[in-house]
């Protein structure tokens, strides 16, 4: 917003879950406090269990925090909206529908679409299938796409409803190595940086992912478990727009190497590791 309020802010948020059968309480989150402005590309990463997913669920009101206050635009997040959009690594595609019918379904069934013409959403729904570089795959089927060409759908999707804020959990975590770097790029042309920030769509992005964090973010969270809580933040100083060639600046190794320092060990014990991960070498 102009005056400086932030789109998402997270105030001292707590989160704790209790086991139905035996009573037992599990905080999932300690005191988070974050603000999330607006166009920033934000990454949180940390070891398994450290409530990643717990934060982006609270952020898109799937839950409530059990302490805290949540807020977009100064405003308490009281439940799930349509100016919050979640996209999450299983694609979630219905499988009997097509490509077009993948990316239109909120634009036909749901309030994003409410207020256009069936011409208007099919216009949407063709600048998307475009922007994500599917024309020509408009009529196929899901069992028919790769692994990346799904989650193009599910990306076209997302923007085709229109938020301005984009949650995604892990969306590049079932991909292969190759197609995974492919899409950071063109999640990042996507999502408009070349753009000027006031015309970007504010992004949380969850990865467990390092180098996918650097290459994608403004800034980096990085969170440590039991509980889950913000352990630092890192701003990313590289500049946009990013191609592949930003991996060999020495300023991207360092951060990759200064994040991984924060979690190894943690990361180690949640594999069942030992305590003390081996260090790394320069």
């Amino acid at each position: 917003m102009s005056d400086g309020t932030p789109k998402l802010r997270l105030h001292d948020v707590s989160k704790h879950f209790v086991a139905p059968r035996t009573g037992a309480r599990t905080v999932a989150v300690a005191n988070v406090t974050l603000d999330i402005h607006s166009g920033e590309f934000v990454c949180v990463v940390g070891p398994s269990g450290c409530g990643k997913s717990t934060v982006l669920n609270l952020l898109a009101g799937l839950d409530t925090p059990s302490t805290g206050r949540l807020e977009k635009d100064g405003r308490p997040i009281t439940g799930p909206g349509p100016d919050r959009g979640v996209m999450f690594q299983d694609y979630a595609l219905m499988p009997w529908q097509s490509v077009v019918d993948n990316v239109g379904f909120g634009l036909h069934h749901g309030s994003p679409g409410r207020g256009l013409s069936p011409q208007q959403r099919e216009e949407r729904v063709r600048h998307f299938v475009d922007l994500v570089g599917l024309t020509g795959s408009e009529k196929k089927y899901p069992h028919q796409l790769s692994g990346g060409m799904r989650q193009r759908v599910a990306l076209a999707r997302l923007l085709a409803n229109g938020p301005d804020v984009l949650l995604m959990d892990e969306p590049l975590g079932a991909l292969d190595a190759q197609t995974r770097l492919i899409l950071q790029s063109e999640l990042l042309r996507i999502w408009g940086e070349t753009a000027p920030a006031s015309e970007r769509k504010t992004a949380v992005f969850i990865t467990h992912d390092i180098e996918e964090a650097v290459f994608l973010a403004d800034r980096v969270v990085v969170m440590s478990t039991h509980p889950g809580r913000i352990r630092e933040v890192f701003t990313v100083d590289l500049p946009r727009p990013r191609d592949e060639s930003v991996r060999g600046d020495l300023r991207f190794g360092h951060l990759v190497e200064a994040i991984w320092r924060l979690i190894r060990d943690e990361a180690f014990r949640a594999i069942g590791g030992s305590a003390q991960a081996p260090a790394t070498t320069s």
